[in-house]
């Protein structure tokens, strides 16, 4: 009993040391924004996502696939972080063109990563590779070279 006790405690505090690691470099107003960057970073988060449910419904060892679902999770969250600390918290701004659009995407992403950690639906994934060109064809404009 007091192993499982200590083992959650110590787990609270590393999940309150992460988030607080995570969020603190996108809070400070550094100025550094590289908005090509973060649409490349999620495009991979999804790439890991899709390749991890693939591999989970291949059927590995129990351990192979806890591993995967771990991974897959853990790339989900990273990208609904992008998108509420850089994008929602940082770049999308009232006055911008295309406002709405942009909010309604965004969004769409954070559910549609919701819905990819809660199953292996391939679709959840292809709905995301379309968000992600619309977030693009929204946020950089027609005129935007990939």
């Amino acid at each position: 009993m007091r192993k499982t006790a200590a083992y959650l405690t110590i787990m609270v505090l590393l999940s309150a040391v992460t988030i607080t690691m995570v969020q603190a470099h996108c809070q400070i107003p550094c100025g550094i924004y590289d908005d090509q960057m973060r649409i490349h970073m999620m495009e991979e988060h999804v790439t890991t996502i899709e390749k991890s449910m693939k591999q989970i419904e291949a059927g590995q060892s129990q351990n192979q696939t806890v591993r995967w679902v771990n991974n897959k999770e853990k790339h989900a969250d990273e990208l609904t972080e992008i998108v509420t600390y850089y994008f929602l918290a940082q770049r999308i701004k009232p006055d911008m063109d295309h406002y709405e659009e942009n909010l309604k995407v965004l969004h769409q992403i954070i559910v549609y990563s919701m819905k990819a950690k809660q199953t292996t639906d391939l679709a959840n994934v292809e709905k995301l590779k379309g968000l992600l060109h619309e977030l693009e064809h929204t946020y950089f404009g027609e005129k935007h070279q990939h």
